[in-house]
């Protein structure tokens, strides 16, 4: 698949399926377009769906020494401009976590390039306690040792009952971690740390399906429930038993409630 370059940074992009309206999906922080492997099927049969590495992410331009630090208006300017590049005038925006945080940024910005939101697992504000977890992350990735940083992040991202049943597979991608480019995760943490979008929430006109795992430690349901409440036109969509990770969980129902959503209308 291509990269292209816009906005003074080289993106990796995949677009798949048919259909006359676009779905683009925002990765986690640090994810990449290889996570979406339950979302894709569902979706590309009835829609174009652009998968892309954020700055930082995948196989996309990384932070190097010298380059300034990532923001929450430079990712909304990088997808604005490869939507331009790909002559795609609006779509339907969406993305879990730090993908979900950028969907709202991205429509408060661009609010006529968005038809409807998805934002799963994801806050408007950064509260103490995830403060505090989101800088430990950015400090130990500072370290440099892919392994630690695995195992201090890991555990945040899944529900106790999915964790233990999983154990055996997640420890076997340990060596997964080693394709992060740890600098950029970095920086990646330093800009999730700015995000206070809470107060513009009011002035997203787009209709927004709110979803969270009922079980998410690291973004647990109460910042879905503010998001929600805030943005006028918004469903919430609580999946049962769920981790931050929904998507992968419970991917079943995260996928029945993505539809019927953008199905509507």
């Amino acid at each position: 698949m291509p990269k292209i370059s816009v906005n003074g940074a080289e993106l990796y992009y995949e677009l798949h399926g048919s259909g006359e309206d676009v779905v683009v999906l925002n990765n986690g922080i640090i994810a990449s377009t290889a996570t979406w492997f339950n979302q894709l099927p569902a979706l590309s049969p009835e829609f174009q769906v652009l998968l892309y590495d954020m700055r930082g992410q995948g196989q996309s331009q990384k932070w190097r020494a010298g380059d300034p630090d990532f923001t929450w208006d430079t990712h909304a300017d990088d997808l604005a401009a490869l939507m331009d590049a790909l002559e795609i005038e609006a779509a339907h925006i969406g993305g879990i976590s730090y993908g979900g945080e950028l969907t709202m940024v991205f429509a408060h910005k661009y609010p006529d390039r968005c038809r409807k939101l998805v934002i799963a697992d994801s806050v408007s504000q950064v509260e103490p306690q995830l403060q505090a977890i989101a800088d430990s992350w950015a400090r130990v990735a500072a370290l440099g040792d892919h392994e630690l940083f695995y195992r201090v992040t890991w555990y945040w991202n899944f529900s106790e009952a999915f964790f233990n049943k999983q154990y055996e597979f997640l420890l076997s991608r340990i060596d997964a971690a080693q394709a992060l480019d740890l600098p950029s995760v970095v920086r990646l943490c330093r800009c999730f740390l700015s995000l206070d979008i809470t107060r513009e929430l009011e002035s997203i006109g787009q209709p927004a399906c709110v979803i969270v795992g009922e079980r998410d430690m690291l973004k647990p349901v109460h910042y879905s429930e503010t998001i929600a409440e805030r943005i006028p036109d918004a469903e919430l969509h609580i999946l049962p038993g769920a981790g931050h990770a929904s998507f992968w969980e419970a991917s079943d129902e995260f996928n029945r409630v993505t539809l019927d959503f953008l199905r509507e209308g």
